[in-house]
């Protein structure tokens, strides 16, 4: 390849790509931040979703109260309440006024709820939000207020911090130093033809090559041949001696140097995939919407990323953060079927989102790695609360987002969206401070909570978070958590508002009645246990509808004394007293 056309696509690309099954990856360059993720307090990972476009949270989390008004804000979008394809009635346990509906496609969702491995915010965004696509991106990439200026992202700015930890000062120059043996892998990952915002570093920005064909950048560097003394120039596009030393020449050592770098880093991540991969599961991701939308939103590769996510970290990887994008959210036409508002290219975008998180998050636990991985979604802003006259939705404001794993507290988090205040705010949901969960204050509590960040370090990375407590919630300050995280002690009596069952009479003498209370069908095992543990009766083992159901309980043969009794499920274990006098 001649000289020029080889930087003139250096240049374009700037920085470092590769591919698995075609799918490209970028890794993040940023000076010396190629390093290993195990410079890290902990192996933990946190995989973003971003639902590029601006996701319609009103018909995802529909706020079953206030169906009435939701109803008249958007007749041509809102999911109905009634019929084969009402919304997913998400949790008969939340009060009258917290209660909400999933769209009919988001059944992947509700399990992982169920499951207790679901929490949803509510209403998050932030103060007086911006509508457009690109500013709205750089703001939550950026980390900053609605007014700040962007010049970094905030999880550039966290994983610099991360470097700066080993004690190495992270360097004012752009001299690209390429891995050493024992730094592997890079601290962030992004699936697509670019390096967001989010990633560059207070320093600097970081460079990234973005190859659009299967194939790499490092075979079309080292296919080439070396120094031709005919045309007096290295096809490669190393620099000559004689251009060492100019300000040209320099700039194409850099661009090597970068390549060098990525280079490994594509070598050890392909091996960690192939590890990974050597590793089946039974676990199928969808890519294929089942029902009826436009052709461009009937497939789509979310699934197969995070399958690759998963077969990652499975074999070794050690990144701290991936980046993962699903387009199409911009929904200003056509955003339903005219026949059926629970249809269309928004359908088929829960359903690609929940199912492929669904499978993401069974996929990590028959892996054994759901423990390390949290999954959080992110939108640039949500859609207008009243619909157009196109079956769509234009830009909106705030939006609920969705966390996933093993490790989360599960539930709902903030209260349902206020639909009396959409007139007042000119058809929107309210984006003021009062009724707004900042973003920034759920990055910073998953970066103190999840990968252990020290407090003191959160200005640095949100320098918009006010760094003195204020006295109530609706000031962001550096202090401001959401109870993402925890002990989980909270999951027993989250799952009992699920699954409950009691024994009446307890004390009892000849006889008593265990009662089953489900909220969903699933599959029980009902025990009575002697105080050793071994199990004495069974007095059910199949599945059960939703509803209540009683098991009666002869107790007449056995002496009197204290017993236990057990319930079995998926998702829940619990064990309670039983006294016979």
């Amino acid at each position: 390849m001649e000289r020029r056309k080889f930087i003139r696509q250096s240049l374009a690309y700037s920085g470092g790509a590769f591919f698995l099954n075609g799918i490209a990856f970028n890794t993040m360059q940023a000076n010396s931040l190629q390093t290993s993720a195990a410079i890290s307090k902990n192996d933990r990972v946190m995989v973003i979703i971003q639902m590029h476009g601006g996701n319609d949270g009103l018909n995802a989390v529909i706020p079953v109260s206030q169906y009435s008004s939701y109803y008249n804000l958007r007749p041509n979008l809102a999911i109905s309440d009634t019929g084969q394809r009402k919304f997913l009635p998400l949790d008969s346990g939340l009060s009258t006024e917290k209660q909400i509906g999933l769209h009919p496609d988001m059944k992947g969702f509700k399990e992982l709820y169920d499951r207790g491995e679901l929490a949803i915010l509510q209403n998050v965004g932030y103060e007086n939000m911006n509508g457009s696509h690109f500013k709205g991106r750089d703001i939550w990439f950026g980390g900053v207020g609605a007014e700040d200026n962007i010049s970094s992202g905030w999880m550039g700015r966290y994983l610099q911090l991360e470097y700066e930890r080993t004690g190495k000062k992270f360097p004012d120059d752009f001299p690209t130093i390429p891995p050493d043996d024992s730094m592997y892998f890079p601290l962030g990952l992004e699936f697509s033809n670019e390096v967001s915002l989010g990633f560059n570093t207070a320093a600097t920005v970081p460079a990234a090559i973005s190859i659009p064909n299967p194939g790499t950048f490092f075979d079309l560097v080292s296919d080439l041949t070396g120094y031709n003394d005919e045309i007096k120039v290295d096809p490669r596009g190393i620099p000559t001696p004689t251009m060492k030393p100019t300000l040209y020449g320099k700039e194409l050592e850099w661009i090597l140097e970068i390549e060098q770098g990525t280079d490994k880093y594509a070598k050890k991540i392909q091996e960690a995939y192939k590890l990974g991969d050597a590793t089946k599961t039974s676990v199928v991701y969808p890519n294929r919407y089942p029902l009826a939308a436009p052709s461009g939103s009937l497939y789509n590769a979310l699934g197969s990323n995070l399958q690759i996510v998963s077969k990652l970290i499975s074999g070794g990887c050690t990144t701290k953060i991936y980046l993962i994008r699903i387009g199409g959210f911009d929904t200003h036409v056509n955003q339903v079927e005219t026949y059926d508002n629970s249809l269309g290219s928004h359908a088929a975008l829960m359903y690609h989102v929940s199912a492929s998180m669904k499978a993401f998050q069974d996929d990590l636990k028959a892996r054994g790695i759901a423990d390390k991985v949290v999954t959080v979604t992110m939108s640039e802003f949500g859609r207008r609360a009243e619909s157009n006259n196109s079956y769509g939705s234009d830009h909106g404001t705030v939006a609920p987002l969705f966390v996933t794993g093993t490790k989360i507290n599960p539930g709902i988090i903030g209260a349902n969206t206020d639909l009396s205040k959409v007139k007042a705010n000119g058809g929107n949901l309210s984006d003021k401070k009062e009724d707004v969960i900042d973003f920034k204050v759920i990055f910073s509590t998953i970066l103190q909570d999840w990968f252990e960040l020290e407090n003191s370090n959160i200005s640095t990375v949100f320098p918009a978070l006010a760094t003195s407590a204020t006295s109530a919630w609706g000031e962001p300050d550096i202090y401001d958590k959401v109870p993402l995280f925890g002990n989980r002690t909270n999951l027993d009596s989250f799952m009992v508002k699920n699954i409950d069952f009691k024994a009446f009479p307890n004390p009892a003498t000849e006889f008593c009645t265990i009662q089953v209370s489900l909220i969903k069908s699933q599959k029980i095992e009902l025990l009575l246990l002697d105080t050793k543990g071994n199990r004495l009766l069974v007095l059910f083992n199949g599945n059960l509808v939703a509803g209540k159901h009683e098991f009666p309980l002869d107790l007449s043969q056995l002496p009197k004394g204290l017993y236990f009794y057990t319930l079995l499920s998926n998702s829940f274990t619990q064990t309670k007293k039983l006294i016979k006098n």
